[in-house]
């Protein structure tokens, strides 16, 4: 038989877990794409990115096939803004973006910067969540 005690308690369960779920209503782990305009107005490509989101922690990789890079820093909070950033080299040289967005549904906007010849440079993105 349940007494008003217990069911109290599970009453209360329920409330701190659907909180804590909810905390988190945000997901953006899946693959999102969206294509990247080429410099001076040349032919854009597909960009290609894949997160998987543990609590506030995002981890994943930006590119396709060879061009793959791990994401580094990446971080998304419970209103769902996201952050994180990307290390590639050429040569002897290490460059480095960092995207900063807002998740809403399908669709992540943002912006990414980085630093060319001295210069800071941002342009925006928009990535929608690629069906599986």
């Amino acid at each position: 038989m349940l007494t008003l005690r217990s069911a109290v308690r599970a009453f209360v369960c329920l409330v701190v877990m659907s909180v804590g779920l909810s905390a988190f209503a945000a997901d953006a782990t899946g693959t999102w794409k969206w294509t990247m305009q080429g410099r001076q107005g040349g032919q854009g490509r597909e960009v290609s990115l894949t997160l998987k989101q543990d609590g506030e922690k995002l981890t994943g990789k930006l590119g396709g096939g060879q061009n793959e890079t791990e994401i580094k820093d990446g971080k998304i909070d419970k209103d769902g803004n996201l952050s994180f950033a990307v290390t590639r080299k050429r040569g002897d040289q290490e460059f480095t973006t960092k995207y900063s967005g807002k998740l809403d549904g399908d669709t992540i906007k943002g912006k990414q910067e980085n630093e060319r010849n001295g210069q800071a440079q941002s342009r925006d993105w928009e990535a929608k969540r690629a069906k599986e």
